[in-house]
C-alpha cells in the first residue's frame, strides 16, 4: 500500500488496523466462554461501530479520487482528470520490447 497524501485518510486507515486488531483480541479472549459479559458486548459493538464508521470515510474518499479502472471511452470521459499528475511520482518507465 502506496502513503496517502490526505492525513486524514492515513489516520483513518491506522485507526482501523487498530481497531481490528482489538476487535479480534476481544473475540479470542471469548472464544469458549459460553456468553460474554454487558462491558465486553459494550465494548464490541462500539469497536465494530467505530470500524464501520472508518470504512465508510475511507471508502468515500477512494471513490472520490482513485482512477477509473475501465478504459472505455465512456467510462474515462466522465472522470475528471484536472487533479491527476501527467505521470504517478513511484510509476516504473515503460519499457518497449524490440
Amino acid at each position: 500500500m502506496t502513503a496517502d497524501s490526505n492525513s486524514h485518510i492515513a489516520w483513518q486507515r491506522a485507526q482501523l488496523k487498530k481497531l481490528r486488531a482489538a476487535l479480534k483480541a476481544i473475540e479470542v479472549d471469548q472464544v469458549g466462554k459460553a456468553n460474554c459479559g454487558r462491558a465486553t458486548q459494550m465494548t464490541i459493538d462500539e469497536l465494530q461501530r467505530k470500524i464501520g464508521e472508518s470504512g465508510r470515510c475511507i471508502a468515500e474518499y477512494e471513490r472520490r479520487t482513485r482512477r477509473p479502472l475501465a478504459t472505455d471511452r465512456g467510462s474515462l470521459a466522465s472522470v475528471s482528470w484536472t487533479h491527476w499528475s501527467v505521470a504517478p511520482t513511484n510509476a516504473r518507465p515503460h519499457r518497449h520490447r524490440a
